[in-house]
């Protein structure tokens, strides 16, 4: 959108005509309000931006069918060059076709009532008699009553020239003559009453008129969107001296600010559309009891009603005011408009009325979601971050970490996707029109998704849900349609509802991510593997909670299936999807697991009271789950996961170093997947479904334990050593081999607790400095090491019985690390 400049807010309302409440559409449900259909149809009007259009900003729905329409509002207009204060909105400006063809009202409330066709000649028609009243300055047909206005109008077709015949109704025929021919000739042209005689605006744009003036209007070419092959900087228009602009006080820099970011803004400094409404009496209540029937028939008809007159139309267009706003942003100084990106300190601005705006991010994030002077520097640094992408995709990825403004989490999400290139191009070429048989499968899903969302349960959002699944199902023939797919594609529809190919894009780049091969039409092998790794996460994370499921036979199979196949769009609102995904997609593909566990732990006082019955209760409506908090342990217990713990066989393959973007390595180990860290000898090998089921803790990869071991190999020194931290270890190596294996060579710092005595009759450690020792490292990651896997894996699910978390097992045992020379021997007793 454009920035606001000297323009100005407004806000109009109308009433949207109400539906029998005792009629049902033919799949038995509720009628679609007319408000909701409006609503979604009004989209599109925002996507059109030109220099000499108003804006449309925002539509919103209020109660009893009212809506509420926020636009770009120029309080001079035609009106006051004609001095006339009658608004433009009359039959006067119909063409003669609309006119002629009539409204049709069907009978039956299920359709829709639909204008017949018309189209931009019938604008043309439109705009010839606003050009007419210009060049004679008075307003036509001012005279005549509605009907005889419309029988004028279509009369007009039995007249040779219609701009005569208008002059000489109008008592201005000296005026037309005194044109010029060519602007004469141009009316004429506007006014052709047969539309397929009359000229499209095209051909029009080629008058000579047209090209005389050509030089002082230069052409509007509509910016390159973020997402395409065009160069964005092909039209770019060079700024003032902002170093000069900060400096000036007297500088609006809130008007430079897009009109979208400015009403944003507006609304979270207080702004409240019913209540100016109301200031102006545009919205008028009236007591319930005057609103009474005078008579009433049993089957609830009623009678003697007056007609409010509050619901009739009232064009007036409320100013909405900036004065709260700009009195909320007085003490942000220019700069924080303009943020230097190549700034290594902190890209959060400097406020003269929060110097320490930067403790901000330590506030609940609804909080700093509600904050205007936060979301204020939050936007405009993202928006400068987005027009800099995919150059600045680390950076917004990192600004990311922190949190994401609501107002830019539709193209953020983009950028961290790694979404680039002709996506439009690309969505296009789609066939969506031709049948498919999973028609029937999405027309049966979509009225049942996520539909308390007035956007997502309007036809227009239902038609665009239908485009953008159909795409993917197309575009896939590898994969095929399971229900779930629509939750997934809801949040991206709902934030680029105007844009159904970033839509797409953003979901066919969520799902191989996230979601491999988990559409496949045979997927049991897929989902039963990521169950058993979930498994092993409950585990690893709460051995206390994974042993009660597990003995009340409560197995992943029968809650997590739809947590994971819609990432959790199956189980929680938008609202919440959209700060669960906002860290989710910072995080790589074994992200999922922690916040599946992290949900558990919320529930865990619950399920632990509870048997089998009541937790197939307590998950058929699950109760309320703090998501922030969700959020946060989500974080902890990822950075306690060794990230080779969660290690699939059918997992996303290595990507190609080409499309890492070359930047992949510099971001961070949270993004970037196990799998795409290339293949050595000290990797975690595949394994057979079966094998893994039985083991009840995770496996690491030798990489892993000697990374956080932090060992270093030998070099000058006879045996390897541990780097020099003054932190504690990240974890305790204990190696289950006999003890004459174990001084023959062993990693360092590692105990030795041999298997067969380990543990007595009763399942309890024996006690002895080795195991005194491991309960001191309770809570830390322990990895039991040893050279026969059924000990190690036996070993580990006794520790957890025990309730000892995070303990996993070193894959392919002390077999894998013998190579590397970093095996260790004591020192012998002199």
């Amino acid at each position: 959108m454009f920035p606001l400049k000297d323009a100005v807010m407004g806000a109009s309302t109308f009433f949207a005509s109400a539906l029998p409440h005792d009629v049902c559409g033919s799949n038995g449900l509720p009628l679609t309000p007319n408000s909701i259909k409006i609503l979604g149809r009004f989209q599109i009007l925002k996507t059109i931006t030109h220099p000499r259009l108003c804006q449309y900003v925002d539509i919103s729905r209020g109660k009893h069918e009212r809506l509420v329409v926020t636009a770009e509002h120029c309080e001079k207009c035609l009106e006051d060059l004609l001095r006339d204060r009658k608004p433009v909105r009359y039959p006067s400006y119909l063409a003669p076709e609309v006119i002629a063809q009539g409204f049709v009202k069907p009978s039956d409330h299920t359709q829709c009532e639909k204008l017949l066709p018309s189209g931009p000649k019938s604008d043309v028609w439109s705009l010839g008699i606003i050009l007419f009243e210009l060049c004679v300055g008075r307003k036509l047909f001012q005279s005549l009553d509605i009907a005889e206005k419309l029988k004028l109008l279509l009369t007009l077709g039995c007249m040779d020239d219609i701009v005569i015949v208008l002059a000489e109704e109008h008592g201005c025929l000296d005026i037309i003559k005194e044109l010029p021919e060519n602007a004469i000739a141009l009316l004429k042209k506007f006014l052709t009453f047969q539309p397929s005689k009359r000229p499209t605006p095209d051909q029009l744009l080629c008058d000579n008129v047209f090209s005389e003036v050509a030089s002082v209007y230069p052409p509007f070419h509509k910016p390159a969107s973020l997402f395409s092959s065009s160069l964005r900087c092909a039209n770019l228009t060079l700024p003032e001296d902002i170093t000069q602009l900060c400096k000036d006080e007297d500088s609006d820099y809130l008007a430079e600010r897009s009109i979208e970011e400015v009403y944003y803004l507006w609304c979270l400094a207080g702004g409240d559309l019913e209540k100016e409404l109301v200031n102006k009496e545009i919205i008028r209540s009236k007591p319930p009891i005057c609103t009474l029937p005078n008579f009433l028939f049993e089957d609830g008809e009623s009678f003697g009603q007056g007609r409010d007159r509050s619901s009739l139309l009232d064009d007036t267009t409320v100013i909405l005011s900036l004065c709260q706003l700009r009195n909320r942003l007085k003490d942000v100084g220019g700069e924080a408009f303009y943020p230097l990106l190549e700034d290594e300190q902190s890209n959060l601005p400097h406020s003269n009325s929060n110097n320490e705006l930067s403790a901000a991010t330590n506030l609940p994030l609804i909080i700093r979601e509600r904050d205007t002077e936060y979301q204020l520097h939050r936007i405009v640094l993202f928006d400068r971050l987005l027009k800099a992408y995919p150059y600045k995709k680390n950076q917004v990825w990192k600004e990311a970490r922190v949190d994401i403004p609501p107002l830019m989490r539709g193209l953020t999400w983009a950028a961290l996707l790694g979404v680039e290139g002709a996506i439009q191009a690309k969505y296009d070429a789609i066939d969506k029109d031709t049948p498919i048989p999973t028609d029937r499968q999405i027309e049966v899903d979509i009225p049942r998704c996520h539909q308390y969302d007035e956007l997502l349960s309007s036809p227009e959002g239902h038609a665009k849900f239908r485009r953008v699944l159909k795409a993917w199902v197309v575009s896939h023939p590898d994969l095929v349609y399971w229900q779930g797919l629509d939750s997934l594609c809801a949040p991206f529809l709902y934030l680029n509802f105007n844009n159904e190919a970033l839509a797409y894009a953003c979901m066919s780049a969520f799902i191989p991510k996230y979601l491999y091969n988990f559409f496949l039409k045979d997927n049991s092998h897929v989902i039963q593997e990521y169950l058993t790794v979930f498994s092993q996460m409950i585990a690893f994370h709460d051995p206390e909670l994974s042993n009660h499921l597990n003995e009340i036979g409560f197995i992943p199979d029968l809650y997590a299936i739809p947590w994971f196949l819609t990432m959790f769009t199956h189980v929680f609102p938008l609202h919440k999807i959209f700060h669960l995904w906002d860290t989710l997609l910072l995080g790589n593909s074994s992200f999922p697991f922690c916040i599946g566990v992290a949900i558990l732990q919320q529930l865990r006082d619950r399920l632990l009271a509870n048997g089998f019955n009541e937790c197939i209760l307590l998950f058929s409506d699950l109760p309320e789950i703090d998501i922030e908090r969700c959020v946060r342990e989500s974080v902890n217990l990822f950075c306690w996961t060794p990230k080779s713990a969660t290690y699939r066989q059918h997992a996303q393959p290595p990507k190609q170093a080409s499309e890492g973007n070359g930047s992949r390595g510099s971001m961070s180990c949270f993004t970037t997947d196990y799998q795409d860290a290339p293949k050595s000898d000290l990797s975690r090998d595949s394994i057979q479904l079966n094998d893994l089921k039985a083991e009840m803790s995770p496996r690491i990869s030798a990489e892993d334990l000697i990374d956080l071991c932090e060992l270093t190999g030998p070099s000058h020194f006879k045996t390897p050593t541990k780097k020099t931290k003054n932190s504690k270890p990240k974890l305790l190596v204990v190696d289950i081999r006999n003890s004459e294996d174990f001084n023959r060579g062993h990693i360092s710092g590692s105990i030795n607790i041999p298997f067969g005595s380990a543990f007595t009759a009763e399942g309890e450690l024996v006690q002895c400095p080795a195991t005194a020792t491991l309960q001191s490292f309770k809570g830390r990651v322990v990895v039991i090491v040893g050279h026969v896997v059924k000990n190690t894996a036996s070993f580990a699910a006794h520790l957890v019985q025990i309730k000892y978390p995070r303990v996993c097992i070193l894959d392919g045992g002390i077999n894998k690390i013998k190579p590397t020379g970093l095996l260790t021997v004591p020192s012998p007793q002199i």
